[in-house]
């Protein structure tokens, strides 16, 4: 699935000063959980490293996630202990997708959190193809935009997806985000260089 640019090294931008940012409301915490009928969102937790490592190092994640190099356990480590501060001063939240057996089976990513403009991009990641295709994606996001909205009071989420990525284009679709932008020629692919599309869902 399309990931847009959400990886453990993600920059993070500081509101500048000169702007008053927005009380945070009540916010997610490492013992929150977002339970749908057929997936769990967790927390990351330390014991998810070996999992990370073995699909952030994946060539395949690496062709939608934007990664250059692989990642070392101890980055994955200490990605893992910066998710336990508070959402607004790490500017990007990553949870855990669980099956209704509790089999971690993908990632589901905020980042470039704005409070000021009440926005953030969203990927997601439903790593092993046997996992695909049974909606855990499709729940897996309309929990995210219940919590993006009602505890975040969050404005709007956008994501990037390749043009020829119809999988993804069919999910974020489907929960009623809409094509807004296209970036000619933005990735280069074995197959030669391909477009890049942002979509976005307007919450309120």
């Amino acid at each position: 699935m399309g990931r847009g640019d959400a990886y453990p090294q993600q920059s993070h931008r500081p509101a500048l000063k000169q702007r008053r940012i927005p009380e945070p409301p009540p916010r997610m915490t490492a013992a929150t959980t977002l339970e749908g009928r057929t997936v769990r969102l967790r927390a990351v937790e330390p014991n998810d490293v070996e999992t990370m490592y073995l699909w952030e190092n994946d060539p395949e994640v690496w062709r939608v996630s934007g990664t250059l190099a692989p990642f070392s356990r101890h980055t994955l480590m200490k990605f893992v202990e910066e998710q336990q501060a508070d959402v607004y001063l790490t500017r990007q939240l990553r949870l855990i997708i669980e099956n209704p057996e509790g089999t971690a089976v993908g990632t589901l990513d905020l980042f470039e959190l704005d409070p000021l403009n009440r926005r953030a991009g969203v990927g997601i990641l439903i790593y092993q193809r046997s996992q695909r295709g049974r909606g855990y994606a499709s729940e897996a996001l309309e929990l995210l935009k219940g919590y993006a909205r009602r505890t975040l009071g969050l404005h709007q989420l956008w994501c990037d997806v390749g043009a020829d990525n119809e999988a993804s284009l069919r999910l974020f679709g489907r929960a009623g985000f809409v094509r807004t932008g296209c970036k000619r020629d933005w990735t280069l692919t074995p197959e030669g260089f391909r477009d890049l599309l942002t979509l976005q869902l307007i919450m309120d």
